[in-house]
């Protein structure tokens, strides 16, 4: 009996994009709330001022899920599994710290459960992710 390989890589690919997708359309409801549209046209949101340097921490947070799409699929595995921690880690930590400012709109509060689980996923799914050891004769011992 043959058993498939599982790629590891290519799922953390997948749960970014999973995540990324969540973050997007998630702001896009903002747009269709009226209340939050009237308060980004005012260039403040939840008493937060929404300027080029906050847009820009913004532009830098969101890179971090979109390019571990494409880097869990090319780095090695040491790389990839560390890139993987630390970025599910920087992710938890973000998404848990925007529900403490302001309130929190039921849709906002929903997709950041699912955010959050997400990321929290990637983070032990790689912190457990052990490499593939090489045995003598270049059969390969997989310990996942």
């Amino acid at each position: 009996m043959k058993t498939e390989k599982v790629n590891k890589g290519a799922i953390l690919s997948t749960l970014w994009i999973f995540a990324t997708l969540n973050y997007l359309y998630c702001d896009l409801m903002g747009f269709m709330d009226a209340g939050m549209l009237k308060q980004y046209l005012t260039g403040t949101v939840n008493g937060m001022e929404i300027n080029r340097e906050f847009l820009l921490g913004a532009a830098i947070l969101i890179e971090i899920p979109i390019s571990l799409v494409l880097l869990s699929r090319v780095l090695n595995h040491r790389a990839c599994r560390w890139a993987n921690i630390i970025a599910g880690l920087v992710m938890t930590v973000v998404q848990s710290a925007t529900l403490i400012i302001g309130t929190p709109t039921s849709y906002y509060l929903f997709f950041s459960i699912i955010e959050i689980a997400t990321t929290i996923f990637i983070f032990w799914y790689a912190l457990n992710w052990k490499p593939v050891i090489k045995l003598p004769g270049g059969e390969n011992l997989d310990p996942n």
